[in-house]
């Protein structure tokens, strides 16, 4: 029965830091798996070795299968981040078989896939990548982490438009779907989830890519405003939610004369046909002639806002550029609607 079920005999395995724990619903669950998706360069090899580095530390083994890189190129990403590597184990292998058969003679504590599309199933046509193939090695990995109690991460690709590569059943199949997002040049990564069994989806984490790696961000909002300086120009600050966690972020603003027959609108983190509709409702409701005037907004720190509780602190930013008058630093505004 499931009230004769004690979740005390697997507890959660507690990583360091507040960050990465809060997105994973309060760590590591026993048997879960877990995806680990981004961009190309975003950052998840590095965070998935600094969670191996970790729990090798306390004692527990690792493997690390590695289907896209040699041992000697994971060495070097260890290095780099100030990580010995006692208790890794390297396994560079791609047939998810093989890695099985691996796994059942070693038993880690942790095992991590990087990533899930150079696996193949030996008696699947299709090749590695394939709609087929990541199907059916996720699956088989599932099996396995759910009938040894082994928590298993896995690190995927995405697409052009930001999804998941290969099958949604993927998704489907796993505990935890955790997004590694980059906000443009700067060095802050947001990880996020769309899917978790077991907590919030609404959790996020903010982290900061440094020479040593990832380094979780306690306060982002003291860290966004931290270089602002009072008096500026054409900048307002709005608090936004991501997640469930307030965050200040500042808009920036500049107008300038136009010299064609057509004024420019360039938005940086904020949707761009929002930005000419502010810009309408700025010139005909608000007294602000922007017909003329070049516009440039945008979010310092390369942060993306999408809310609409944005938009009064655009058309501010817009009129003190336009005014060339700063806005008074006790000011607060809102829209009682």
């Amino acid at each position: 029965e499931l009230s004769q079920l004690d979740t005390d005999a697997q507890p959660l395995m507690k990583l360091p830091g507040q960050e990465i724990n809060r997105v994973l619903g309060g760590g590591i669950v026993a048997g879960s798996v877990v995806l680990l998706t981004g961009e190309p360069g975003v950052g998840k090899s590095t965070l998935l070795m600094q969670i191996a580095g970790y729990v090798a530390s306390q004692g527990k083994p690792v493997l690390y299968v590695s289907g896209e890189e040699s041992p000697h190129q994971v060495k070097l990403r260890s290095r780099r981040l100030g990580i010995h590597g006692a208790g890794i184990f390297i396994l560079p292998e791609s047939d998810v078989d093989a890695v099985l058969e691996k796994l059942e003679d070693m038993r880690p504590a942790l095992v991590i896939v990087d990533s899930i599309q150079t696996l193949f199933y030996r008696e699947a046509a299709a090749g590695p990548g394939s709609v087929t193939q990541v199907r059916e090695t996720g699956l088989r990995l599932m099996q396995w982490a759910k009938s040894s109690h082994t928590p298993v991460f896995l690190a995927g690709h995405v697409t052009k438009d930001g999804g998941v590569a290969g099958p949604r059943v993927l998704e489907h199949m796993v505990d935890v779907v955790a997004y590694l997002e980059a906000q443009d040049a700067g060095p802050y990564r947001i990880l996020r989830n769309s899917k978790n069994r077991f907590g919030s989806t609404a959790e996020v984490g903010m982290f900061e890519m440094t020479e040593q790696g990832l380094v979780e961000v306690a306060d982002p909002s003291q860290a966004m405003l931290g270089q602002r300086y009072n008096g500026a120009v054409g900048a307002a600050v709005v608090p936004v939610l991501e997640g469930n966690r307030p965050l200040m972020l500042e808009v920036q603003a500049l107008t300038s004369p136009s010299n064609g027959p057509a004024p420019r609108r360039v938005g940086n983190g904020v949707d761009y046909n929002r930005l000419l509709m502010l810009v309408a409702v700025a010139s005909r409701r608000g007294a602000l002639d922007l017909a003329g005037q070049d516009i440039i907004v945008s979010v310092a720190g390369g942060f993306r806002v999408t809310e609409p509780a944005a938009d009064l602190t655009v058309m501010l930013a817009m009129a003190s550029s336009l005014r060339n008058r700063a806005i008074k630093d006790d000011l607060v505004a809102y829209y009682a609607g």
